[in-house]
């Protein structure tokens, strides 16, 4: 059985872990948003005034790169943290299915309960330092760094998939299922003009309820509470992708490599949900 446990842990942990880091920064009179991977250049001020003369905007930019360093009066544009999200975000897969083919060639698995701790320790180590370094490059490293750990950890479902006679059909359709919810779930996200962070609530008690029979069934070990584990983690992790994209767009989240990490863990639990009722249901070892 696949060791659902893990991603969502973290997953519940992680928004615990960094609202103390994200009201430090809010209580910052001034906003830094650093696009990465971009040329640097001779900086420029600019003043952008209001009708009326007073002014309403001043912004460092070089050239195509920007940072704004104070607003008055005027809502954050958030197309920049959401463009650069989905770049570092496309740019993390690589790591992760590097770490999965390692993963497989090494026939690497953790199991039990001492798997789940040896799994939780490094994970949440991971995140901590993203959390810490988050405003700098260091932070993107250690992200990249971190989704190639969590490949890893996904080659045990990886393998288990590929033991089925079409078992690189159903990582494809898995893969493909992924892609489509994730296209359709981020466009309503991105474009309904609702604020939908009332859905964290909710969402959260969820994922409580849904840690306690993970955790039970780690020693339970039921197939029936296993599979009702999958279908729920799908529906919670569409749910949770659908809120934390809207939560960037609405400016909730001004940072992009945290708002990667929460989007990461996303797409992360839908695929390996996916993979997992399909092996369940569409596995042939003829």
């Amino acid at each position: 059985m696949l060791d659902l446990q893990g991603a969502e842990f973290i997953r519940h942990v992680r928004r615990k872990q960094a609202r103390p880091l994200q009201n430090t920064f809010a209580a910052l009179p001034k906003v830094v948003s650093i696009p990465a991977m971009e040329p640097l250049a001779m900086p420029r001020v600019l003043f952008v005034r209001h009708p009326d003369g007073a002014p309403l905007l001043m912004e460092i930019q070089m050239e195509d790169r920007m940072l704004d360093v104070g607003t008055i009066g005027v809502p954050q544009s958030q197309n920049r943290v959401l463009r650069n999200t989905y770049a570092l975000l496309a740019l993390s897969m690589i790591p992760t299915v590097l770490g999965a083919l390692l993963g497989v060639q090494m026939h690497f698995a953790l199991t039990g309960g001492m798997g789940f701790i040896v799994f939780m320790v490094g994970a949440m180590g991971f995140m901590f330092a993203i959390e810490k370094f988050k405003h700098s490059s260091a932070g993107v490293a250690i992200l990249l760094a971190f989704t190639f750990f969590m490949g890893l950890m996904l080659s045990r479902l990886i393998q288990s998939v590929l033991g089925f006679s079409n078992g690189g059909s159903l990582i494809a359709i898995a893969a493909g299922g992924t892609g489509i919810s994730f296209l359709g779930l981020a466009s309503f996200a991105s474009t309904t003009k609702r604020d939908l962070s009332n859905m964290s609530k909710f969402l959260t008690i969820g994922s409580l309820l849904l840690l306690a029979a993970i955790v039970a069934n780690i020693f339970l070990q039921i197939p029936a509470l296993y599979l009702t584990i999958v279908v729920v983690l799908l529906g919670i992790s569409c749910a949770w992708l659908v809120h934390d994209i809207n939560r960037i767009v609405q400016g909730g989240e001004t940072n992009y490599v945290s708002a990667t990490l929460a989007v990461y863990l996303d797409v992360y639990n839908i695929f390996q949900s996916l993979l997992a009722l399909l092996g369940i249901f569409g596995g042939d070892r003829d």
